[in-house]
Protein backbone atom coordinates (compact mmCIF):
# COMPACT_ATOMS: atom_id res chain seq x y z
CA UNK A 1 0.00 0.00 0.00
CA UNK A 2 2.75 2.41 0.98
CA UNK A 3 4.63 1.63 -2.20
CA UNK A 4 1.54 2.30 -4.28
CA UNK A 5 1.14 5.70 -2.64
CA UNK A 6 4.80 6.52 -3.28
CA UNK A 7 4.34 5.51 -6.89
CA UNK A 8 1.34 7.79 -7.29
CA UNK A 9 3.21 10.66 -5.65
CA UNK A 10 6.17 10.12 -7.95
CA UNK A 11 3.92 10.07 -10.99
CA UNK A 12 2.21 13.25 -9.77
CA UNK A 13 5.54 15.02 -9.28
CA UNK A 14 6.65 13.95 -12.73
CA UNK A 15 3.42 15.28 -14.25
CA UNK A 16 3.80 18.55 -12.36
CA UNK A 17 7.40 18.86 -13.56
CA UNK A 18 6.37 18.14 -17.11
CA UNK A 19 3.55 20.67 -16.85
CA UNK A 20 5.93 23.24 -15.40
CA UNK A 21 8.45 22.63 -18.14
CA UNK A 22 5.69 22.96 -20.73
CA UNK A 23 4.51 26.39 -19.60
CA UNK A 24 5.59 29.21 -21.94
CA UNK A 25 5.23 32.90 -20.96
CA UNK A 26 5.24 35.31 -23.89
CA UNK A 27 5.73 39.02 -23.23
CA UNK A 28 3.56 41.72 -24.77
CA UNK A 29 4.88 42.88 -28.16
CA UNK A 30 6.41 39.49 -29.01
CA UNK A 31 5.30 36.10 -30.24
CA UNK A 32 6.89 32.66 -29.72
CA UNK A 33 7.39 30.21 -32.57
CA UNK A 34 6.94 26.55 -31.51
CA UNK A 35 8.65 23.76 -33.45
CA UNK A 36 8.10 19.99 -33.02
CA UNK A 37 11.35 18.14 -33.52
CA UNK A 38 12.63 21.21 -35.42
CA UNK A 39 9.55 21.54 -37.65
CA UNK A 40 7.28 24.58 -37.42
CA UNK A 41 4.12 23.84 -35.48
CA UNK A 42 2.38 26.98 -34.28
CA UNK A 43 2.65 30.50 -32.82
CA UNK A 44 2.08 31.35 -29.17
CA UNK A 45 0.64 34.84 -28.62
CA UNK A 46 1.43 37.13 -25.64
CA UNK A 47 0.40 35.58 -22.33
CA UNK A 48 0.69 31.97 -21.03
CA UNK A 49 1.05 29.10 -23.51
CA UNK A 50 1.97 25.45 -23.39
CA UNK A 51 4.28 23.12 -25.25
CA UNK A 52 5.20 19.50 -24.91
CA UNK A 53 8.55 19.31 -23.13
CA UNK A 54 11.41 17.65 -25.02
CA UNK A 55 9.19 17.10 -28.06
CA UNK A 56 8.40 20.77 -28.74
CA UNK A 57 10.84 23.67 -28.44
CA UNK A 58 10.64 27.45 -28.74
CA UNK A 59 12.28 28.05 -32.11
CA UNK A 60 12.47 31.82 -31.63
CA UNK A 61 10.82 34.79 -30.04
CA UNK A 62 9.98 37.54 -32.52
CA UNK A 63 9.31 41.15 -31.59
CA UNK A 64 6.45 42.77 -33.48
CA UNK A 65 7.38 46.23 -32.17
CA UNK A 66 9.26 48.88 -34.10
CA UNK A 67 13.00 48.31 -34.31
CA UNK A 68 15.72 50.84 -35.10
CA UNK A 69 19.22 50.35 -36.41
CA UNK A 70 22.19 52.69 -36.90
CA UNK A 71 24.11 52.17 -40.14
CA UNK A 72 27.54 53.46 -41.20
CA UNK A 73 28.94 52.81 -44.65
CA UNK A 74 30.97 54.34 -47.47
CA UNK A 75 30.34 55.02 -51.15
CA UNK A 76 32.43 56.37 -54.05
CA UNK A 77 31.22 58.99 -56.52
CA UNK A 78 31.71 58.95 -60.26
CA UNK A 79 34.73 61.25 -59.92
CA UNK A 80 36.30 58.95 -57.28
CA UNK A 81 35.45 60.93 -54.14
CA UNK A 82 34.78 59.01 -50.93
CA UNK A 83 31.45 59.75 -49.23
CA UNK A 84 30.78 58.52 -45.69
CA UNK A 85 27.16 57.96 -44.66
CA UNK A 86 25.45 57.56 -41.31
CA UNK A 87 21.84 56.41 -41.50
CA UNK A 88 19.03 55.42 -39.17
CA UNK A 89 16.74 52.57 -40.21
CA UNK A 90 13.32 52.05 -38.60
CA UNK A 91 11.37 48.88 -39.46
CA UNK A 92 9.03 46.29 -38.00
CA UNK A 93 7.35 42.97 -38.76
CA UNK A 94 4.60 43.49 -41.34
CA UNK A 95 1.90 42.00 -39.12
CA UNK A 96 1.31 39.23 -36.58
CA UNK A 97 -0.30 36.80 -39.02
CA UNK A 98 0.94 33.24 -38.75
CA UNK A 99 2.35 33.11 -42.28
CA UNK A 100 4.25 36.36 -41.76
CA UNK A 101 5.68 35.19 -38.42
CA UNK A 102 6.68 31.89 -39.97
CA UNK A 103 8.54 33.67 -42.80
CA UNK A 104 10.32 35.97 -40.36
CA UNK A 105 11.29 33.10 -38.03
CA UNK A 106 12.90 30.89 -40.64
CA UNK A 107 14.30 33.47 -43.15
CA UNK A 108 17.52 34.11 -41.21
CA UNK A 109 19.55 32.06 -38.80
CA UNK A 110 19.55 34.77 -36.15
CA UNK A 111 19.17 38.54 -35.62
CA UNK A 112 22.80 39.21 -36.53
CA UNK A 113 22.26 37.69 -39.97
CA UNK A 114 19.26 40.02 -40.47
CA UNK A 115 21.35 43.04 -39.44
CA UNK A 116 24.10 42.17 -41.89
CA UNK A 117 21.58 41.71 -44.70
CA UNK A 118 19.95 45.08 -43.99
CA UNK A 119 23.27 46.91 -43.92
CA UNK A 120 24.46 45.30 -47.14
CA UNK A 121 21.19 46.09 -48.89
CA UNK A 122 21.27 49.77 -47.95
CA UNK A 123 24.95 50.01 -48.88
CA UNK A 124 24.39 48.38 -52.28
CA UNK A 125 21.51 50.68 -53.21
CA UNK A 126 23.28 53.82 -52.02
CA UNK A 127 26.58 52.95 -53.67
CA UNK A 128 24.86 52.20 -56.96
CA UNK A 129 23.16 55.60 -56.91
CA UNK A 130 26.21 57.60 -55.75
CA UNK A 131 28.46 55.95 -58.34
CA UNK A 132 26.52 57.74 -61.11
CA UNK A 133 26.86 61.22 -59.58
CA UNK A 134 29.63 63.80 -59.27
CA UNK A 135 31.01 64.76 -55.87
CA UNK A 136 29.66 68.32 -56.23
CA UNK A 137 26.12 66.98 -56.72
CA UNK A 138 25.91 64.68 -53.72
CA UNK A 139 25.15 67.23 -50.99
CA UNK A 140 22.11 68.43 -52.91
CA UNK A 141 20.80 64.91 -53.56
CA UNK A 142 20.17 63.76 -49.99
CA UNK A 143 16.44 63.45 -50.66
CA UNK A 144 16.93 61.51 -53.92
CA UNK A 145 19.40 59.11 -52.29
CA UNK A 146 16.98 58.42 -49.43
CA UNK A 147 14.07 57.90 -51.84
CA UNK A 148 16.10 55.48 -53.98
CA UNK A 149 17.21 53.47 -50.93
CA UNK A 150 13.68 53.36 -49.49
CA UNK A 151 12.19 52.04 -52.72
CA UNK A 152 14.57 49.09 -53.02
CA UNK A 153 14.77 48.37 -49.30
CA UNK A 154 11.00 48.29 -48.84
CA UNK A 155 10.67 45.65 -51.58
CA UNK A 156 13.44 43.54 -50.03
CA UNK A 157 12.06 43.77 -46.49
CA UNK A 158 8.58 42.83 -47.69
CA UNK A 159 10.02 39.57 -49.04
CA UNK A 160 11.53 38.91 -45.61
CA UNK A 161 8.28 39.62 -43.78
CA UNK A 162 9.25 43.12 -42.58
CA UNK A 163 7.98 46.62 -43.34
CA UNK A 164 10.18 49.71 -43.76
CA UNK A 165 8.89 52.59 -41.63
CA UNK A 166 11.59 55.18 -42.24
CA UNK A 167 15.13 55.62 -43.50
CA UNK A 168 17.07 58.79 -42.73
CA UNK A 169 20.51 59.83 -43.91
CA UNK A 170 21.66 61.71 -40.86
CA UNK A 171 25.14 62.59 -42.05
CA UNK A 172 27.17 62.75 -45.25
CA UNK A 173 30.86 63.62 -45.06
CA UNK A 174 33.85 63.61 -47.38
CA UNK A 175 37.59 63.22 -46.97
CA UNK A 176 39.27 66.14 -45.19
CA UNK A 177 40.91 67.45 -48.38
CA UNK A 178 37.61 67.47 -50.26
CA UNK A 179 35.78 69.08 -47.35
CA UNK A 180 38.40 71.83 -47.18
CA UNK A 181 38.22 72.50 -50.91
CA UNK A 182 34.42 72.61 -50.77
CA UNK A 183 34.61 75.09 -47.91
CA UNK A 184 36.91 77.29 -49.99
CA UNK A 185 34.54 77.14 -52.95
CA UNK A 186 31.59 78.08 -50.76
CA UNK A 187 33.58 80.91 -49.16
CA UNK A 188 34.59 82.29 -52.56
CA UNK A 189 31.01 82.11 -53.78
CA UNK A 190 29.84 83.93 -50.68
CA UNK A 191 32.47 86.63 -51.17
CA UNK A 192 31.44 87.00 -54.79
CA UNK A 193 27.77 87.26 -53.86
CA UNK A 194 28.63 89.80 -51.15
CA UNK A 195 30.65 91.87 -53.66
CA UNK A 196 27.80 91.80 -56.16
CA UNK A 197 25.29 92.84 -53.50
CA UNK A 198 27.59 95.61 -52.28
CA UNK A 199 28.09 96.86 -55.84
CA UNK A 200 24.36 96.86 -56.51
CA UNK A 201 23.71 98.68 -53.25
CA UNK A 202 26.36 101.28 -54.09
CA UNK A 203 24.91 101.72 -57.58
CA UNK A 204 21.42 102.20 -56.18
CA UNK A 205 22.74 104.67 -53.59
CA UNK A 206 24.61 106.73 -56.17
CA UNK A 207 21.67 106.63 -58.57
CA UNK A 208 19.35 107.91 -55.86
CA UNK A 209 21.85 110.58 -54.85
CA UNK A 210 22.20 111.68 -58.48
CA UNK A 211 18.43 111.78 -58.85
CA UNK A 212 18.15 113.80 -55.65
CA UNK A 213 20.90 116.20 -56.77
CA UNK A 214 19.25 116.57 -60.16
CA UNK A 215 15.88 117.25 -58.56
CA UNK A 216 17.48 119.77 -56.17
CA UNK A 217 19.27 121.52 -59.06
CA UNK A 218 16.05 121.59 -61.07
CA UNK A 219 14.10 123.02 -58.14
CA UNK A 220 16.84 125.57 -57.43
CA UNK A 221 16.98 126.56 -61.11
CA UNK A 222 13.20 126.93 -61.28
CA UNK A 223 13.24 128.96 -58.07
CA UNK A 224 16.06 131.16 -59.37
CA UNK A 225 14.26 131.65 -62.67
CA UNK A 226 11.06 132.59 -60.87
CA UNK A 227 12.97 134.92 -58.54
CA UNK A 228 14.72 136.57 -61.49
CA UNK A 229 11.36 136.95 -63.20
CA UNK A 230 9.90 138.50 -60.09
CA UNK A 231 12.92 140.79 -59.69
CA UNK A 232 12.62 141.85 -63.33
CA UNK A 233 8.93 142.52 -62.92
CA UNK A 234 9.65 144.49 -59.76
CA UNK A 235 12.35 146.55 -61.45
CA UNK A 236 10.12 147.17 -64.46
CA UNK A 237 7.23 148.23 -62.24
CA UNK A 238 9.57 150.42 -60.16
CA UNK A 239 10.92 152.11 -63.26
CA UNK A 240 7.45 152.53 -64.69
CA UNK A 241 6.26 154.13 -61.47
CA UNK A 242 9.32 156.39 -61.32
CA UNK A 243 8.82 157.41 -64.93
CA UNK A 244 5.12 157.96 -64.38
CA UNK A 245 5.81 160.00 -61.28
CA UNK A 246 8.36 162.18 -63.06
CA UNK A 247 6.08 162.66 -66.04
CA UNK A 248 3.18 163.53 -63.76
CA UNK A 249 5.38 165.98 -61.85
CA UNK A 250 6.53 167.56 -65.10
CA UNK A 251 2.95 167.96 -66.30
CA UNK A 252 1.96 169.50 -62.99
CA UNK A 253 4.84 172.01 -63.25
CA UNK A 254 3.93 172.80 -66.87
CA UNK A 255 0.28 173.31 -66.02
CA UNK A 256 1.34 175.69 -63.30
CA UNK A 257 3.36 177.68 -65.82
CA UNK A 258 6.71 176.57 -64.46
CA UNK A 259 9.71 174.98 -66.15
CA UNK A 260 9.73 171.18 -66.06
CA UNK A 261 13.51 171.29 -65.72
CA UNK A 262 12.93 172.34 -62.14
CA UNK A 263 11.69 168.81 -61.40
CA UNK A 264 14.91 167.29 -62.66
CA UNK A 265 16.95 169.86 -60.84
CA UNK A 266 15.14 169.08 -57.61
CA UNK A 267 15.76 165.34 -58.13
CA UNK A 268 19.38 166.02 -58.93
CA UNK A 269 19.90 168.05 -55.76
CA UNK A 270 18.09 165.41 -53.66
CA UNK A 271 20.33 162.69 -55.14
CA UNK A 272 23.46 164.70 -54.32
CA UNK A 273 22.17 165.27 -50.79
CA UNK A 274 21.35 161.58 -50.18
CA UNK A 275 24.68 160.46 -51.63
CA UNK A 276 26.51 162.86 -49.32
CA UNK A 277 24.49 161.75 -46.30
CA UNK A 278 24.47 157.96 -46.86
CA UNK A 279 27.58 157.45 -48.93
CA UNK A 280 30.54 155.39 -47.71
CA UNK A 281 33.29 156.54 -50.02
CA UNK A 282 31.39 155.80 -53.25
CA UNK A 283 31.85 158.14 -56.18
CA UNK A 284 28.79 159.06 -58.24
CA UNK A 285 29.04 161.15 -61.40
CA UNK A 286 25.91 163.20 -62.12
CA UNK A 287 25.45 165.34 -65.20
CA UNK A 288 24.00 168.57 -63.82
CA UNK A 289 24.23 170.57 -67.02
CA UNK A 290 21.01 171.91 -68.62
CA UNK A 291 21.56 169.65 -71.62
CA UNK A 292 21.99 166.60 -69.40
CA UNK A 293 18.87 167.37 -67.42
CA UNK A 294 16.90 167.91 -70.61
CA UNK A 295 18.16 164.62 -72.07
CA UNK A 296 17.20 162.78 -68.85
CA UNK A 297 13.73 164.31 -68.97
CA UNK A 298 13.22 163.19 -72.56
CA UNK A 299 14.31 159.66 -71.70
CA UNK A 300 11.92 159.46 -68.74
CA UNK A 301 9.05 160.82 -70.83
CA UNK A 302 9.75 158.27 -73.59
CA UNK A 303 9.90 155.46 -71.01
CA UNK A 304 6.57 156.50 -69.52
CA UNK A 305 4.95 156.61 -72.98
CA UNK A 306 6.28 153.13 -73.83
CA UNK A 307 4.97 151.63 -70.59
CA UNK A 308 1.62 153.32 -71.24
CA UNK A 309 1.42 151.71 -74.71
CA UNK A 310 2.41 148.30 -73.34
CA UNK A 311 -0.28 148.45 -70.68
CA UNK A 312 -3.09 149.23 -73.16
CA UNK A 313 -3.31 145.73 -74.76
CA UNK A 314 -3.39 144.14 -71.32
CA UNK A 315 -6.24 146.44 -70.26
CA UNK A 316 -8.12 145.64 -73.49
CA UNK A 317 -7.64 141.92 -72.94
CA UNK A 318 -8.87 142.26 -69.38
CA UNK A 319 -12.04 143.99 -70.68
Amino acid sequence: MFQSILGLVAIGLILLLVAALGIVIVKEGTVAVVATFGRYTRVIRPGIGFRIPIVQTIQSRISIQHRSMELSFQAITEDKANVYFKAMLLFSVQNSDEETIKRVAFKFIDADALTVALVRTVEAVTRGFVATKQQAEILGLRGEITKEAKTHLDETLADWGYHLIDLQLNDMTFDAAITESMAKVVASQNLRAAAVNEGEALLIKRTKEAEADGAAIKIAAEAEALAAQRRGEGIRMFRAEVAAGLADAARTVNSAGGDESMVLFAMWTETVRDAAREGRGNVIFLDGSPEGLERTMRNLTALEMRDHKLSKPAEGAAE
